[in-house]
């Protein structure tokens, strides 16, 4: 099997600036005389390892015999339109298999200053002959860049030079686009066209559909097995419905080369205590001996083990893993208002005395493991602290509500106020303090809120870097802190600040017709950093993109809104697809065909730190009286 790359022919079009025309110069793309250059620079100045190699249009596959590929470009209007023909030039039948056509577009993350007008969130779905690509410049605000297949297919997507001395989790990688697998026979052809197009985000489906194509949509894409889903196929000649009974797993409903793909499950409720069930039966260290005794820990379903030898820190005993403690303590009551089990009870006790005795220094200094030398890491605080406020409201005692403030005001002694931390636990922490009948305390603990949440508003669109320069889980915790800090104080500067961050915090995910990827944030480095394959790429699901819908949660109590509700309530829904019927778990869904060349598409063997995804459900989708 061999390889081969073809250079494109590419045209330049000189063109006059029109506000809404897309024109290639010197292998960038622009739209009308905005500076935005939505592609990567492939002379390696912006990153020394995206080199011409790279080059849009260049196109790269695996083949049995001969193949050319001519690549031809026109302007249509305000759009560009792109063939790539495969001919097979020789007198037998060939096989072209793994095919790909880079298109580097420039999504990456050097500072949030910079990527909030010159760096794009891109959204693929290669949806076959409905296949497309909208690019959304990072702060919401337009003209953005579509892409459509308008022959042809798109079938999947590549992502390539991810690693640890390329970008880390700051650069999202070079994409390509993969027409499928083909056999073609003696000298015949297959024609691949795309058009490029400008639009403004909230026109990006109209104009597909004016252009000629077609979208794929459904109510709903993760199912109860038995039920009849609704699936939408729709042109501007009208809309095709599919309906399909929906069985267990992957239920791909396809209509004229596109589909959507739906997920069946035994239940949104049923699936989450299948996972809090195997929690408290294999994911506790029970062993008395062992110094990690009462911690829940990160699971091998390969291995069917907790995993205790380990030299990462995004395995140990501590950091993400408070999220299984906090997802215990949410679910704790039952709908009587009492404690569901005596296992879940003493299961919950046994891993608060972990966490204070082991995981915290006498003055609440939060580490990330029983390793007290571990790195002071700011996010450990408030997740601890969320777990104790918690565990004041479900048992009652007020010791935990002390807890969980003592460890937010070590927070603030160690970080200050300008720390973006995921999960600040605003209202959970108010009202735990109030029924604890601690009023200083949470006089004082609302004070420093809203001395946090004033930085935020002065910090405004300027991000600033934390452990990445910038991401979708530092701007969605900050609208979710200032919607709750609103709905606190009734200041309406809070929810003023809330709504400029918005447009960036949507511009971050699409609705593409799948479970893996509707209302799913961009996430590309979690499959490394969790899981245990440790592999770079485009993670669709991925739990933390329930912070955002976290924050269009408060956002439609706070604005009456309830099409932030709908989307919240999308967004954990689709999560469940991290859970197994047999209440196993992935923390990262890999998606892209292939990562460096390397196939993917795979679920991690690692049940890790997924389970916020199921605390977060349960905020979007139960009143909790306490709340």
């Amino acid at each position: 099997m061999r390889r081969y790359i073809l250079i494109a022919v590419l045209f330049t079009f000189i063109l006059t600036g029109r506000a809404q025309q897309v024109r290639i110069e010197q292998e960038q793309i622009h739209i009308g005389d905005d500076p935005m250059e939505w592609l990567l620079k492939t002379d390696g100045t912006q990153y020394a390892w995206v080199t011409e190699q790279y080059q849009w249009g260049k196109c790269y596959y695996d083949a049995d015999g001969g193949i050319t590929v001519k690549s031809e470009r026109r302007q249509e209007g305000d759009n560009i339109v792109e063939t790539y023909t495969f001919t097979n030039t020789t007198k037998k039948r060939v096989t072209v298999k793994n095919i790909g056509i880079y298109t580097p577009f420039n999504d990456n993350y050097p500072d949030a200053k910079t990527c909030m007008t010159s760096r794009c969130n891109v959204h693929i779905w290669p949806g076959g002959k409905a296949a497309y690509v909208n690019a959304m410049r990072m702060n919401g605000v337009g003209p953005h860049l579509g892409l459509m297949v308008t022959e042809g297919e798109i079938v999947d997507y590549d992502v390539w030079e991810r690693g640890a001395k390329k970008g880390m989790s700051n650069f999202r990688g070079v994409f390509a686009l993969c027409p499928p697998d083909m056999t073609l026979k003696p000298r015949q052809s297959y024609r691949l066209q795309w058009r490029l197009f400008a639009h403004n985000g909230a026109d990006f489906d109209e104009q597909l559909l004016r252009q000629g194509g077609m979208i794929a949509r459904s109510d709903r894409y993760v199912y109860a097995v038995g039920e009849t889903a609704r699936v939408e196929f729709v042109t501007a000649k009208g809309t095709k419905t599919v309906t399909r009974k929906i069985a267990e797993g992957d239920n791909r409903v396809e209509y004229k080369g596109t589909h959507a793909l739906l997920l069946g499950i035994s239940g949104e409720r049923e699936l989450m205590e299948k996972r809090i069930q195997f929690i408290l039966d294999h994911q506790q260290m029970m062993n008395p001996e062992d110094p990690r005794f009462g911690a829940f820990m990160c699971y091998d379903n390969e291995g069917d083990s907790i995993v205790t030898n380990y030299t990462r820190s995004d395995l140990d005993e501590g950091r993400e893993r408070v999220g299984m403690g906090i997802l215990l303590a949410a679910y704790g009551l039952n709908d009587k208002g009492e404690m569901r089990n005596e296992k879940l009870a003493t299961a919950l006790e046994r891993y608060a005395k972990f966490v204070r005795e082991k995981m915290q220094q006498e003055d609440y200094t939060t580490g990330s493991s029983v390793v007290r030398k571990s790195k002071n890491r700011g996010y450990n605080y408030p997740w601890v602290a969320d777990f104790y406020f918690r565990m004041a409201l479900l048992t009652g005692n007020k010791q935990y509500a002390l807890d969980g403030y003592a460890t937010l005001q070590a927070l603030y002694r160690n970080f200050g106020y300008g720390f973006y931390c995921i999960d600040y636990p605003v209202i959970t922490g108010l009202k735990a303090l109030e029924q604890a009948g601690l009023d200083f305390e949470r006089h004082q603990l609302l004070y420093d809120f809203k001395a946090t949440a004033d930085i935020f508003m002065k910090n405004g669109l300027d991000f600033p870097k934390f452990e990445v320069n910038y991401e979708q889980s530092i701007i969605a915790p900050a609208v979710q802190f200032l919607c709750e800090v609103y709905q606190i104080t009734g200041a309406k500067q809070y929810l003023d600040g809330a709504k400029k961050m918005m447009p960036a915090l949507e511009a971050l995910q699409w609705h593409q017709p799948s479970y893996h990827m509707n209302e799913i944030a961009i996430r590309h480095w979690d499959g490394y950093w969790f899981g245990k394959r440790q592999t770079y790429g485009d993670v669709y699901p991925h739990y933390w993109s329930c912070i955002t819908a976290a924050a269009f949660h408060r956002f439609a109590q706070c604005t009456g809104d309830n099409s932030y509700q709908l989307r919240a309530e999308q967004t954990v829904r689709n999560n469940l697809s991290l859970f197994f019927e047999d209440g196993k778990a992935t923390c990262a869904f890999v998606y892209p065909h292939r990562v460096n060349g390397d196939t993917a598409k795979y679920a991690d063997a690692y049940a890790n730190d997924q389970d916020w995804a199921l605390m977060y459900w349960l905020l979007v989708n139960v009143k909790l009286s306490r709340e």
